[in-house]
């Protein structure tokens, strides 16, 4: 494909305005690598300021809220966060899905309110290490993508996969690129069977204990898009160790 990768860092719950400094040399050298597009979705309570400080890069929220607005006290919508600064969101993240029990559903309406009120998401699916070892990962990867994922017109653009097996975040333990690659096709498989062949061109990112030392095997895989990073994506020096992979990665796929 010649779109180029898209590399993005989730930090999760972590960040304080002295990260700052590390997304500001992110950014600088994001103007050197110009074959990836690179991405952060910093907390909440650093979008403004890392929009700011990180004028070529990508700055996104790591979930909203589905209403536009109301009494959902601790909640921030799309609208909040785009007025922030952030471009995109993630939605359906494992650990959303798993510790605010979010289900399908509830992640689709997310991506549409995002999506409404003029942003990019990052739809996330991925099975469990029970579901895998059940021969059950596609059957519910393929699930997760029909009830999660945006529709109506004109949303394709707009959207982003991310499969993350969820056994493999934060665990240190990876898929083979085999098995990535298999799930990757499968993915692609249902999104134009989903949305015709405008699935053709989603872009679909690998999530899953990503660092410099196994980027350039994974994103070599067979559909993978990018990448959607998480502990790797805390310092300037690891993640663009991983920016630097996709990088050559696509360099040899072209």
């Amino acid at each position: 494909m010649s779109i180029r990768p898209y590399i993005v860092g989730n930090w999760k719950m972590h960040g304080t305005r002295a990260m700052l400094a590390e997304a500001r040399a992110i950014d600088r050298a994001a103007e050197r690598l110009l074959k990836v597009e690179v991405a952060l979705a910093p907390p909440f309570t650093l979008i403004h300021a890392t929009r700011k400080e990180a004028n070529l890069i990508a700055i996104g929220a790591q979930d909203v809220h589905p209403a536009d607005g109301g009494a959902h006290t601790g909640d921030v919508s799309a609208a909040m966060v785009k007025d922030a600064g952030a471009g995109f969101t993630i939605v359906g993240h494992s650990e959303r899905r798993a510790d605010h029990q979010e289900t399908d559903a509830i992640v689709k309406e997310k991506a549409d309110a995002a999506i409404d009120a003029g942003m990019n998401v990052i739809v996330c699916v991925g099975e469990t290490e029970a579901e895998r070892d059940s021969g059950k990962a596609e059957d519910v990867v393929t699930g997760q993508l029909a009830g999660s994922l945006p529709t109506g017109e004109a949303v394709v653009e707009k959207v982003t996969v991310a499969y993350e097996p969820v056994w493999a975040i934060g665990t240190g333990r990876t898929p083979t690129v085999e098995d990535i690659g298999a799930m990757h096709r499968k993915i692609r498989e249902k999104l134009v069977s989903i949305y015709g062949e405008e699935g053709a061109s989603v872009r679909i990112l690998y999530g899953g204990s990503v660092k410099p030392e196994n980027a350039a095997e994974l994103l070599a895989a067979d559909e993978v898009g990018g990448a959607l990073v998480g502990g790797a994506s805390l310092t300037a020096e690891s993640f663009l160790g991983i920016i630097m992979a996709s990088a050559e990665a696509q360099e040899e796929k072209s």
